[in-house]
């Protein structure tokens, strides 16, 4: 790095360092959702997808769930990933995983998106990912966290 490029970047970080900080408002509405919002997925969401995991798991597929219900810095969301496996697992298909992810978006509540993959093999392009659907932070319940499941379940055990 030269001396002029040096000179230069200790301006900048000089002029960031003087800035003016607007005073931080003592009601953090944004984080107050945001705890809310991950509250509701880790006891209320995350339940129903570890026990749909479990239950995949059994029948000998692989499934795993994510989840950054507790993120500081970025809204929360937990996630289910699904890869099927038909047969033997020397024989087995090969298959891409497909995920659905429940996150946190301060404007709707909580959204559902999914990413069915279909299987290579098969020559079916995979699909691009679907809204499944929103609902607010207050409403998400045990059922309707189901149902969105059972669909995505669905999809890509048709697609494969």
């Amino acid at each position: 790095m030269t001396d002029e490029s040096r000179a230069k970047l200790r301006a900048l970080l000089q002029a960031y360092a003087e800035r003016p900080r607007p005073a931080t408002p003592a009601h953090d509405e944004g984080g107050r959702q945001r705890r809310v919002c991950g509250d509701s997925l880790r006891t209320v969401v995350r339940p129903v997808l570890e026990a749909v995991a479990d239950e995949l798991r059994q029948a000998g597929h692989e499934a795993s769930t994510r989840d950054h219900s507790d993120r500081e810095n970025a809204y929360p969301s937990v996630a289910l990933s699904l890869t099927p496996r038909a047969g033997p697992p020397e024989r087995a298909e090969i298959a891409l995983a497909s995920a659905l992810i429940f996150r946190c978006d301060p404007r709707y509540g909580i959204v559902v998106h999914a990413d069915v993959k279909a299987s290579p093999i098969k020559r079916r392009a995979a699909t691009g990912g679907e809204r499944l659907g929103t609902i607010g932070t207050d409403a998400v319940s045990a059922l309707w966290v189901e149902t969105k499941t059972l669909n995505f379940v669905d999809a890509v055990l048709k697609a494969n």
